[in-house]
């Protein structure tokens, strides 16, 4: 809802810009067109950094040998099959892939969201430098230590998790 709501906010704002695709609540994407994309370990440090980061893998190659996603602040390697998508707060979650097999294509599509366009949104479309000067903005930086609460609240917990699949969602 978050992003949906910011996302909306901003169309109203300036009419003239559209999101990416149709009922999607992301505000870009990037095609990694290979033919062996492989991505060194990173974090995407410009995106919304409690927000989700989509990937896609796309081509044709075998992920028990390769292609693998790896999270590593997770430690986790996980076979990433061509089709799969993840979802992943890339900002703060290092990630990576591995290598594919020689004659393999792999490619990826991801849709993410700048954490400016949440700020610009949230400061009432002004720049930071001019927001801070606001009477909102001094109140603000006094808040500014609760906002990973709140971002935090935004996940969902390992109960609502279990509920969740008990009652067949």
């Amino acid at each position: 809802m978050y992003y949906a709501e910011t996302m909306a906010a901003l169309i109203l704002r300036y009419p003239d810009i559209a999101l990416p695709f149709l009922n999607s609540v992301f505000a870009a994407f990037t095609v990694n067109f290979g033919p062996s994309t492989v991505c060194f370990p990173h974090r995407d440090v410009k995106n919304l950094a409690f927000g989700w980061c989509a990937v896609t893998a796309l081509g044709s190659y075998d992920w028990t040998k390769g292609g693998h996603l790896i999270l590593w602040d997770l430690k986790l390697v996980v076979e990433f099959p061509p089709g799969c998508t993840i979802l992943l707060p890339s900002a703060v979650m290092c990630h990576s892939n591995t290598p594919i097999q020689p004659n393999e294509t792999r490619y990826s599509f991801a849709m993410y969201s700048a954490g400016g366009l949440f700020r610009w949104a949230e400061h009432g479309f002004m720049l930071e430098k001019v927001y801070q000067n606001t009477v909102e903005g001094l109140r603000d930086r006094l808040r500014q230590s609760m906002r990973w609460v709140r971002g935090l609240s935004l996940f969902s917990t390992i109960s609502e998790l279990r509920l969740g699949v008990f009652e067949g969602i």
